[in-house]
C-alpha cells in the first residue's frame, strides 16, 4: 500500500480508495433512512449515522477538510466514512474513521486514515492530527499504529494517538 495520494478537485485518491466529501443528498438519505444504490449493503453503519446527524448540525464539516465517504475504487461502493473535526484548535485536529463490517480486515481504515491525516497536515493551520480510541477497541488502535500515528497517552479508558507534521 502506498502512502501517496492524489487529489482530484477535493477528492483524495489512494491506491484502492477514493475519499469523497458527502453530498447534501447523501446526508439527507441517511437522515431519512433511505438507501442509495452506490452504498455497500451494510452502509451506513451506526457510526456513520451518528456522524451524519452531527454533520447536519455542523455544515462546515462538509468542506474539503471535513467528513468524507470511503469509496472502494474497484466497485464504486461507499464502504465507510471518516473525517476531520474542523476547525483545528491550536494547530491540532481530531480524526475519526469507520469501515462497514463487510469490508473490515482489508486495510481500508488504515489506508484512508493515513491519506486524510497526510492531507490535513498540508494546511498551514494544522501541525497535529490526533485520535482518541477506546482501550477496548484493539482493531482501531492497530489502524492508527499502521497509519503512522504515535501513542502519546492514556486517560479515561482511551488511548491517545497523534501524528505531527514533519519540520
Amino acid at each position: 500500500m502506498s502512502r501517496h495520494f492524489s487529489t482530484a478537485d477535493s477528492d483524495l485518491i489512494t491506491d484502492r480508495l477514493m475519499l469523497r466529501s458527502w453530498t447534501a443528498d447523501e446526508v439527507a438519505a441517511v437522515l431519512d433512512g433511505r438507501r442509495l444504490a452506490h452504498w455497500a449493503e451494510d452502509f451506513p453503519a451506526e457510526g456513520d449515522r451518528v456522524i451524519v446527524s452531527l454533520v447536519a448540525e455542523h455544515p462546515g464539516w462538509l468542506t474539503e477538510y471535513g467528513h468524507r465517504q470511503i469509496i472502494e475504487c474497484e466497485t464504486g461502493l461507499v464502504v465507510g466514512s471518516l473525517g476531520l473535526f474542523w476547525p483545528p484548535v491550536d494547530g491540532a485536529l481530531e480524526i475519526g474513521y469507520g469501515v462497514v463490517g463487510s469490508r473490515q480486515g482489508r486495510g481500508y481504515a488504515t489506508e484512508s486514515t493515513s491519506a486524510l491525516a497526510e492531507f490535513a497536515l498540508t494546511t498551514t493551520e494544522v501541525h497535529t492530527v490526533y485520535a482518541n480510541v477506546e482501550l477496548s477497541n484493539p482493531a482501531s488502535i492497530r489502524v492508527l499504529e499502521k497509519a503512522g500515528f504515535q501513542h502519546w497517552g492514556t486517560a479515561d479508558d482511551k488511548a491517545r494517538f497523534r501524528i505531527i507534521a514533519a519540520d
